[in-house]
Formats: C-alpha cells, sequence, structure tokens
C-alpha cells in the first residue's frame, strides 16, 4: 500500500489580509487548485517577460519623463515580486521531493543580505 505524504504548496496570491497563502496538496500536483496556481504562475512570469521587454525599450529613449520611469519602476517591482514568490514556492516544492530543508542556513543568509544593505553594498561582497 502506497503511503501518502502531505505537501504545502505557496500559492501565487494571498489572502485578504495579505497573509500567505498555502495548499495542502499530495505533492502531485494535478489537482484543480494546483492548476489554477500554475496557470497563474504562467500568467506572471510571462507579464514580467513583456513588462522587461518594455522597460528595455523604455530605457532606451532619450526623452523619458520622472514620471514614466517612476511607473515602470513600480510595476518592475510588482513583477520581482511575484518571480520571486514563484521561485520561492518552487524550491520549497524541489526540496520537498529530495529531502533537503529550504531553512538551512537561510537566517544567516538574511542577516549577510541586510549588513550589505545597510553599507550601501548592492553586490554582496
Amino acid at each position: 500500500m502506497a503511503q501518502h505524504i502531505a505537501h504545502t504548496r505557496l500559492l501565487p496570491w494571498t489572502g485578504p489580509e495579505g497573509k500567505p497563502c498555502y495548499l495542502l496538496t499530495d505533492g502531485v500536483g494535478g489537482g484543480y487548485a494546483s492548476r489554477i496556481a500554475d496557470n497563474i504562475e504562467a500568467v506572471q512570469l510571462g507579464m514580467g517577460t513583456e513588462l522587461l521587454c518594455h522597460a528595455r525599450e523604455l530605457l532606451g529613449e532619450p526623452k523619458v519623463g520622472p514620471g514614466e520611469l517612476h511607473y515602470l519602476s513600480a510595476r518592475l517591482t510588482e513583477a520581482l515580486h511575484d518571480v520571486l514568490r514563484i521561485a520561492e514556492s518552487r524550491g520549497d516544492r524541489l526540496s520537498a521531493f529530495d529531502g533537503r530543508d529550504v531553512d538551512n542556513n537561510e537566517d544567516e543568509a538574511d542577516d549577510k543580505d541586510e549588513d550589505d544593505l545597510d553599507a550601501g553594498n548592492l553586490d554582496g561582497d
């Protein structure tokens, strides 16, 4: 008899209070809610790709105003947030299958990143 192990999946949307939403799955990913999440992730990645192409074009224009750049940076920030959430969700799912601990050394890396930002070092060196 096969043993079923439950997995949690970080979904690409938040709840009404902005808190993360999770789906309890069997790890196969073929359920209705998993397919909806997959479709939303695909749309988010596609929109991010299109936005990046638009950003490259806009930044090549010599007469771009500060309002346009502000709007562009706001949309790029949203797209980056979506992509990082997708990466976190996919990384969690991958590690669940190979037995890695996704939180391993996370606190240490976060502390280093925060120190770099506080020091104005964006390269992490």
